[in-house]
């Protein structure tokens, strides 16, 4: 089994930085050292570091789904026919290929196997993905969906008061 790499040791500072940037990844230097209280300069060396150690993984834009048309969230469970390693790597390579899957898990502890978060325009557009995307999946034995009436939470932002 592969050693995995040392956990990064991360301070009251560095976790300030991680709260800034989750809520608000544009934020510029100047804008983010004022937040936290550096200067400009001990903040960039701060987020190089998060960024060396891997902890800041990417920024990236949240675009509103609705307003660009995908107004149907589904969450799939599918069951799998044999549990290899082989036939979960087929699978996992075969979700990555597909733009409207925004999750993918491997789940224990229920009748499936993974569930899928997917978004897409409308239910015409579900079928088509599950009848030619999903369903054509080797080793998919089932599929059971269910329809996302209202979203409560959804958010990226991660949880760092433990550290």
């Amino acid at each position: 089994m592969a050693k995995s790499a040392p956990k990064p040791v991360l301070d009251e500072i560095d976790r300030r930085i991680l709260e800034a940037l989750q809520v608000d990844g544009g934020l510029s230097n100047l804008e983010l050292a004022e937040r936290v209280g550096l200067s400009p300069s001990a903040c960039s060396r701060r987020v190089q570091a998060l960024e060396d150690q891997r902890v800041v993984v990417g920024r990236v834009t949240l675009v509103d789904r609705s307003k660009v048309g995908l107004s149907l969230t589904a969450i799939i469970q599918i069951a799998m026919d044999r549990h290899t390693p082989e036939r979960f790597a087929s699978f996992e390579k075969k979700v990555r290929a597909c733009p409207e899957v925004q999750a993918c898990y491997l789940v224990a502890g229920q009748d499936a196997d993974y569930l899928l978060k997917v978004v897409l325009p409308d239910m015409d557009h579900y079928q088509e993905f599950l009848l030619s995307k999903i369903t054509r999946i080797e080793g998919v034995s089932g599929v059971r969906s269910s329809f996302v009436m209202r979203s409560v939470i959804d958010t990226t932002v991660l949880p760092l008061g433990h550290l």
